[in-house]
């Protein structure tokens, strides 16, 4: 009766919003699928119905008891400002949004296109140049996503590495995200079962150490540990299911005043390990203040926003993560280049659009810079474009770029190109008024065959001792 009870006011409240209940359920409890969740008969505690009729209570509307400024500033373009010419650029577009936290694009970009498979593929090249020194092979992830690359890169630790210890540190702040991977872990576990898995949503300069910069961060820190028992995927598939309170109660986040960007609102640090190999990982599992950053291999696939300031993807994102390199690690970075059919897109929908405004060699530099005397010890490789350089495409068959494009497809390639090229949604809103984004996607599709992006990756390596 009270969830019954509670999705009545839920229903009301996004009526009057007008906003999507996806998007209700990310602010008010960090989960888009809560609301689904709970009218398929999901069971809630007494602290998330608190949390929500909070939140509901906390963003009043003249016209009635919801419409919540907070969402409606975040997560959705109506407000009563004009509408933007979609040929011209917008005057701000950092601020009050994130594009790479658009699930529902996301996962459709994920789905329709090779990126997370080529990026793996890139990642085990990497392997076989690093040397490994006891208790354990360590990776870090800056960023993982759904955990396909996450999961790929496992395996192929798994195949070079079969019988050492594996410390895996992922960083991500998405609870979607994180419910995502730990779903794929299971068979991992069962796979290498001398594995050490962490997560967390803390920031690229406080998750290599674990350990929050803040003392305020540093006392509120959530540090929970779970041995999986038993000796099958299904029963740490179980167990790892079980997490799911504890996801929702502490993956929640913030909006930043600033930036607009997504915050944890609570520090949280998440350690698996099976209980039957504790004693063999005694050295390897991590302790609460005592943890080294020292990573064999580094995997920054995207983590930054293509058009942030140089000095912030540098000195914010790599730079930090470059410090945590052990002797002889390696850190892959990888980002979106253009030049490719799905930056043709865009500028055909708005002229000069170019999101990719900083190469791996301007990279390089400004991170050689935020580093300063700490860059003697580490090696900035920036290859050639023969090595650098790579594509993915969209997934399609023959069939379909024959001369009458579906139009299932011409979306599925619409979205894949404003998702690599970070457009917001303000833009977005006007230029999608009539279907000439559709006719300009055809075209595009039909004068290349198909779709297919460029990334392109460089390598910052600690000299060996």
């Amino acid at each position: 009766m009270e969830a019954d009870t509670l999705l009545s006011e839920i229903v009301e409240y996004c009526r009057r919003a007008g906003v999507a209940e996806s998007t209700f359920g990310r602010f008010a409890v960090n989960d888009g699928k809560f609301v689904n969740r709970l009218r398929d008969g999901g069971r809630i505690t007494t602290a998330t119905a608190e949390r929500v009729r909070h939140f509901i209570a906390t963003n009043p509307h003249p016209g009635g008891r919801a419409s919540p400024r907070l969402l409606i500033d975040a997560a959705s373009p109506r407000r009563a400002a004009p509408r933007p010419d979609p040929q011209e650029p917008p005057a701000h577009v950092g601020r009050n949004f994130r594009f790479f936290d658009n699930r529902q694009k996301y996962q459709l970009f994920v789905s329709t296109c090779s990126e997370k498979e080529v990026v793996a593929q890139r990642v085990a090249m990497e392997m076989v140049n690093i040397r490994p020194t006891p208790p354990a092979v360590r990776l870090f992830d800056a960023g993982f996503g759904d955990g396909t690359v996450l999961v790929r890169a496992m395996r192929a630790m798994h195949k070079r590495f079969p019988t050492m210890p594996f410390y895996i540190v992922g960083k991500e702040i998405s609870v979607e995200h994180v419910r995502l991977t730990l779903e794929r872990m299971a068979d991992r576990f069962f796979e290498h079962p001398s594995t050490v898995l962490v997560l967390t949503n803390l920031n690229y300069t406080e998750a290599p150490s674990l350990a929050p910069t803040s003392m305020a961060a540093a006392t509120s820190l959530v540090w929970h540990e779970l041995a999986l028992t038993g000796s099958t995927s299904h029963e740490f598939e179980e167990q790892i299911a079980a997490l799911g309170p504890f996801l929702a109660e502490n993956w929640r986040v913030n909006i930043d005043s600033s930036t607009g960007n997504p915050v944890y609102a609570r520090p949280t640090v998440l350690v698996l390990y099976r209980d039957d190999h504790r004693f063999l990982l005694e050295s390897v599992i991590p302790r609460r203040g005592a943890t080294v950053a020292d990573y064999d291999l580094v995997i920054a696939s995207q983590p930054y926003r293509a058009s942030a300031r140089l000095e912030f993807k540098a000195g914010r994102v790599i730079a930090p993560l470059a410090r945590s390199l052990a002797p002889g690690g390696r850190l892959l970075a990888i980002h979106s280049r253009g030049d490719d059919p799905g930056l043709e897109i865009l500028q055909r929908m708005w002229p000069g659009e170019n999101p990719f405004v900083h190469d791996r060699h301007q990279m390089l530099k400004a991170v050689k810079d935020a580093l300063g005397p700490a860059a003697r010890n580490l090696n900035f490789n920036a290859y050639s474009d023969a090595r650098s350089l790579f594509r993915f495409d969209m997934h399609a068959l023959p069939s379909e770029l024959s001369a009458s494009i579906g139009t299932s497809m011409l979306f599925a390639a619409w979205n894949a190109a404003i998702y690599v090229g970070q457009v917001d949604d303000a833009r977005l809103e006007a230029a999608m008024g009539d279907r000439r984004y559709l006719e300009v996607t055809g075209e595009v599709l039909r004068k290349h065959n198909g779709l297919w992006f460029q990334d392109e990756s460089y390598v910052i390596s600690r000299h060996r001792d």
